[in-house]
């Protein structure tokens, strides 16, 4: 409910559609018009519909920012880069980091799913390989032959995951989280030396940070990226029209924990 487009003209009188994730700290996130910080909304891109590039801005966003900014992975395809293991591949912000991983990074790709529609997923957003986290991930991890896996992106149920986690990162690595906790023991990670780094999307505007304008950079790289066919979107479900039934039914698909990509809500077309 906090991914949206906005849509005006400018003063030439040309149609400029935008994209932005917003904020937890303003109510009204389910209504139609939104007012937003400028500096936090991008371009959309040409190449989508209305709903496929709903489903962008909140996971590019934290993807993004998990992956470039937390884990600190520089783009490019560097000889004998280490592996990256994503934890819960298949929703939505797993979705988009697939993709940002294996076509601006030269990481070995590892994604986690349980289920064969996940899985095949996983494979098609890019993953080169998919592991199963119901079953023990050490012994998978080391049966792949891939490089050391020197960074984590642990998208959910990371408490359960965390000592299993810790046999898997390689020393020096860094682990990046964005699920919630009442508490989680980073003293396991000690003895390797691994880092462990929070990301939230909503920091820059809950706190007003100086770079908020990066998130208006990052929206219009994605934007260039899916033009150019680079990045596609993780939408697999659109929902309409947008009323409130249908919005208890999207929080309800949601909420179930088994739907893969992006849901998305749309009014009916005018």
């Amino acid at each position: 409910p906090l991914t949206n487009w906005i849509h005006g003209r400018n003063p030439s009188g040309i149609c400029a559609t935008k994209l932005y994730a917003g904020t937890f700290t303003r109510a009204g996130a389910n209504t139609e018009l939104h007012l937003i910080d400028e500096r936090m909304v991008g371009r959309m891109p040409t190449a989508l519909t209305f709903a496929e590039a709903a489903a962008l801005p909140l996971t590019s966003l934290t993807a993004w920012q998990l992956l470039f900014d937390r884990l600190s992975v520089r783009p490019g395809k560097p000889v004998n880069a280490p592996s990256l293991l994503v934890v819960g591949g298949a929703g939505g912000v797993g979705s988009i980091l697939i993709q940002l991983a294996r076509r601006l990074t030269g990481l070995t790709v590892i994604a986690t799913a349980s289920r064969p529609e996940s899985r095949e997923w996983c494979l098609k957003m890019g993953a080169h390989h998919v592991i199963d986290h119901s079953l023990p991930m050490p012994e998978q991890v080391t049966a792949l032959g891939c490089a050391p896996v020197g960074y984590v992106a642990s998208l959910n149920h990371t408490a359960r995951h965390m000592l299993a986690l810790v046999q898997i990162i390689a020393p020096h690595g860094k682990i990046g989280v964005i699920d919630d906790h009442d508490t989680l023991d980073a003293v396991p990670l000690k003895a390797k030396s691994v880092s462990l780094h929070w990301e939230m999307v909503f920091t820059h505007a809950l706190f007003h940070t100086t770079d908020l304008i990066g998130q208006h950079r990052i929206l219009n790289e994605i934007a260039a990226l899916v033009d150019a066919g680079v990045l596609r979107s993780t939408m697999t479900r659109d929902l309409s029209p947008f009323d409130p039934k249908t919005l208890e039914e999207a929080h309800r698909m949601v909420a179930g924990g088994a739907e893969v990509g992006k849901v998305v809500m749309s009014r009916q077309a005018l």
